[in-house]
């Protein structure tokens, strides 16, 4: 068990790595094979095809998109936003840090599959952005934040945090321009309050 779980691991990391930089219809499962030093036919010993290692390798790198359970309580106590701003977004900036290859991922699976993310979203979007959406639903109408369609906010912040890095490289001429992750979420998180509460 302890050996056919390695195996597994190492596939899905080689099939991340390849599906963020190729996309799904530019990495073959020969590819995925080489990188992860497995035969094909071991991958469709686990894997029925091609498609269920690319949602299974997206499941498993959106793992940490979920909220600790202090964030939770902050926003369903509607804690201040200078409270929980920060952590909504320091959360999502580790996610990029320590799995780079997520959005480009998440693009690729909106890009190149599009009418089969439904489960995915549900799974592993929706709780967080969700929670996002309906802290700035409370907060807008309790008057701590500007009042602005909620959606488009949450849509905004969250791709914001989650494509900068990349957008900031393309800027930059190959290099981040907010390389620290701690950094980047207090700019991050400066930028929003500023946008989003009411000035005096």
């Amino acid at each position: 068990m302890a050996k056919t779980s390695k195996r597994i691991e190492k596939i899905v990391w080689a099939a991340g790595s390849l599906f963020a930089r190729q996309g799904y219809h530019g990495t073959s499962t020969r590819e995925i094979a080489q990188k992860a030093s497995v035969s094909e036919n071991t991958i469709f010993r686990h894997f029925a095809n091609k498609k269920e290692v690319f949602w299974a390798c997206l499941r498993v790198y959106a793992e940490d998109l979920r909220f600790r359970r202090d964030l939770l309580h902050g926003i369903a106590n509607c804690e201040p936003p200078e409270v929980v701003l920060p952590k909504v977004i320091q959360m999502l900036t580790d996610v990029v840090r320590y799995k780079p290859e997520l959005p480009r991922l998440i693009a690729v699976a909106f890009l190149e599959l599009n009418g089969e993310t439904d489960g995915f979203c549900q799974d592993h979007l929706a709780p967080p952005f969700m929670a996002i959406f309906q802290y700035l639903t409370k907060s807008m109408k309790a008057g701590a934040m500007r009042n602005m369609d909620p959606s488009m906010a949450t849509a905004a912040l969250t791709s914001m945090v989650l494509m900068h890095p990349e957008i900031s490289r393309t800027i930059g001429g190959g290099k981040p321009v907010l390389s620290d992750s701690r950094i980047a979420a207090r700019a991050y998180t400066k930028f929003w309050l500023n946008i989003l509460t009411p000035k005096p």
